[in-house]
């Protein structure tokens, strides 16, 4: 086993070399951010989806166009309003009278990484057509489907302080993102350093395309192999399943608070981002510090709280820290 994993080690350092210089070319336009930075590579490495929330100014629109300017892949921003229509999103018919025939014209989800900027202002059927797309990795137009190309992950904004004029996300499509992160402001020297760089009309660095999206598609073959201890998988298994029956699982205090738990999609998502993080520390086995690390923005978002819970002003992320510091870690 231990010259298996060595193995595994050995195609985990060949496989992440494109890592220093794709932090290198975001590094040089994002000070600070180390949290966004990480948790964009996750989801690069997985193929998953992440949902970002933060207030505006904090450079997730930047993030995000940098990582795709250095990963050679195609880029899209769009803006959710309440007036967007499926169409725009996915394409249309367009009827060629020359030929007497409809063309299908495609929409900007026909890229590699898509920035749905502030998701939560579009309405119903908006969210309906972006899911396909998530999930299945496909679009349909006019009853044709069409699959999308590899790379592809959706990065989603929310806005926390404007909720005039928002759509609430369904369930569903808040599950099939695999990481929510919050993003905080910068600490003061960092935000020295912005100023700084930005109060200088000569602050334009040009963005390298350093990785190839083919090293990105090996890269996920080489996490797929990385060692998880069977322990391990049933530590994960009892984060989760804890989220369902709280009393049952020396929780007692939360009892009441919790209306639904996480479903076995975050199983799945946290077995896999906990690859990905042993992948981006270049060890070909998963130890238990990667699962605390992104333990938290794996479960956020999948866990409902009752109406108990928000009188008493209790937030998820209390509810999972209180789980990594109860549950016994092999």
């Amino acid at each position: 086993m231990v010259q298996k994993i060595d193995e595994i080690t050995n195609k985990v350092n060949e496989a992440s070399g494109f890592i220093p210089p794709l932090m290198h070319e975001l590094n040089q336009i994002i000070v600070g951010q180390k949290y966004l930075t990480e948790r964009l590579l996750l989801g690069l490495l997985t193929g998953e989806h992440i949902l970002l929330e933060g207030v505006p100014g904090l450079a997730k629109t930047t993030a995000v166009k940098t990582l795709a300017q250095s990963v050679k892949a195609d880029f899209k921003r769009i803006q959710f309003t309440p007036d967007l229509l499926p169409a725009d999103l996915l394409g249309t018919q367009v009827y060629q009278p020359k030929t007497s025939e409809f063309d299908i014209k495609k929409g900007p989800l026909f890229s590699n990484i898509i920035l749905a900027d502030e998701i939560n202002r579009a309405p119903a059927k908006v969210q309906s057509a972006l899911l396909e797309a998530m999930q299945e990795r496909q679009i349909t137009i006019a009853g044709k489907t069409f699959p999308l190309g590899e790379p592809f992950m959706v990065i989603a904004t929310q806005n926390p302080i404007e909720q005039e004029g928002t759509y609430p996300l369904p369930e569903a499509q808040i599950d099939r993102f695999m990481l929510k992160l919050y993003i905080d402001y910068p600490s003061k020297e960092e935000e020295k350093l912005i100023m700084q760089r930005m109060s200088s009309n000569n602050n334009s660095h040009t963005v390298k395309s350093v990785v190839d999206p083919e090293d990105i598609l090996e890269a996920r073959k080489v996490i797929d192999s990385i060692y998880i201890d069977e322990n391990l998988q049933d530590y994960i298994i009892n984060l989760v399943t804890a989220t369902r029956d709280p009393k049952d699982n020396q929780l007692s205090s939360y009892d009441g608070m919790i209306q639904f738990g996480a479903s076995p999609r975050a199983s799945i998502f946290l077995n896999r981002a906990a690859k990905a993080f042993a992948f981006l520390q270049r060890r070909g086995y998963v130890v238990p510090h990667d699962i605390k690390s992104i333990g938290m923005d794996v479960l956020r978002h999948r866990i409902i709280l009752t109406y108990e819970a928000e009188a008493e002003n209790v937030t998820a992320d209390d509810i999972i820290q209180s789980l990594f510091d109860t549950i016994e870690v092999p």
